[in-house]
């Protein structure tokens, strides 16, 4: 099947090449996604460096630039050109934030990933504290935003889907969106990422049965330029978290889904009619009851939707018990058991 970070490779115009095989891998790949950022790449890739070797941290800095229209593909290959692992890829098109991110984790070689945004507005300073949170267990840290230098507007609105996602999830957090996130090896291969779902990364670690935690961080003012924030941005937003829902929850239960719906319409409708047969039986008239339509639309929408769920089902058994390979899991002892 292919990924969505395969796909965009036919976007590229240019990519410093990956490591040789046999190199030994970085301690830690840092994804740059940019957009228009040209003014704040190079102090927040300096800073970036800066903080790593402090840490005596070895690491490549993977900075995709999203077709950007101002001066940021130049400023990327100079920062290439300067700093030994600085890698500067571009995107032709502007293909949204989570298949910037999605490329860049295909093309990363670090042991450990961390995501930050190109703005200036993440600490890199946290980046040594939050991998030292993967080694003590946790799968994936997200920088939480304790005190967000942000407009009201986007402060409030972050509240709201913040709460809304860890109801509907039931996954705890108070900062899924946040920019500044490590995670390992094993969660980056796992992920793949598009419309708006780079914000629920936290969401689809924690379903793939990743540890998750939190850890609060400065943020600090924009740099430079505009933010990229605008109201649509919260609907599309919105309407993902409800794909997120389905593809954790449902995916391997349509039916539980379309049945539910299904058979609650079907109820209410069968009820409806019911009740209209009965006023029938006593003598009223039916034509012209707007109830005799509602009804019988509700009933007939219900079965569909309980027969959409039952394919849906068949599909995920025939897929579910297709030919597979074996797989094997180390059983510890140098033996190997197929599962």
């Amino acid at each position: 099947m292919t990924r969505p970070g395969d796909q965009l490779a036919s976007d590229l115009t240019a990519a410093v090449p990956r490591p040789l095989p046999g190199t030994a891998k970085p301690d830690v790949s840092v994804i740059l996604p940019s957009y228009n950022e040209a003014e704040n790449l190079t102090p927040v890739v300096e800073e970036l460096v800066a903080r790593l070797d402090e840490a005596h941290l070895t690491h490549e800095i993977l900075i995709v630039d999203d077709g950007s229209r101002d001066g940021t593909r130049r400023i990327s290959a100079e920062l290439a050109s300067t700093y030994a692992g600085v890698r500067a890829i571009r995107l032709r098109r502007n293909v949204g934030k989570s298949g910037a991110v999605q490329l860049g984790l295909g093309l990363a070689t670090g042991r450990r990933v961390v995501l930050m945004d190109a703005d200036g507005q993440d600490d890199a300073a946290a980046i040594p504290r939050m991998l030292e949170l993967l080694d003590d267990g946790l799968d994936l840290v997200t920088g939480r935003r304790a005190d967000r230098q942000d407009r009201f507007v986007k402060r409030s609105t972050s509240k709201l889907y913040n709460a809304m996602t860890s109801w509907v999830t039931g996954v705890e957090g108070h900062d899924f969106n946040s920019g500044l996130k490590a995670m390992t090896r094993d969660v980056a291969d796992s992920l793949e990422l598009y419309g708006e779902l780079h914000r629920y990364i936290p969401v689809l670690a924690a379903w793939n049965g990743f540890a998750v935690g939190e850890l609060d961080v400065d943020h600090r003012p924009r740099l430079h330029g505009e933010t990229k924030f605008k109201r649509s941005r919260f609907w599309r937003g919105f309407f993902d978290l409800v794909t997120v829902k389905f593809l954790t929850t449902y995916t391997a239960r349509p039916f539980h889904l379309f049945g539910g719906i299904g058979f609650a319409l079907s109820a209410i409708g069968s009820g409806i009619l019911a009740w209209l047969l009965f006023s029938k039986i006593t003598g009223h008239n039916l034509g012209d009851r707007p109830a005799l339509f509602a009804g019988v639309i509700l009933l007939l929408v219900g079965v569909q939707l309980l027969s959409v769920g039952l394919l849906a089902e068949l599909i995920v058994h025939f897929r579910n018990t297709s030919p597979r390979q074996a797989q094997y899991v180390d059983g510890g002892d140098g033996d190997w058991t197929s599962t």
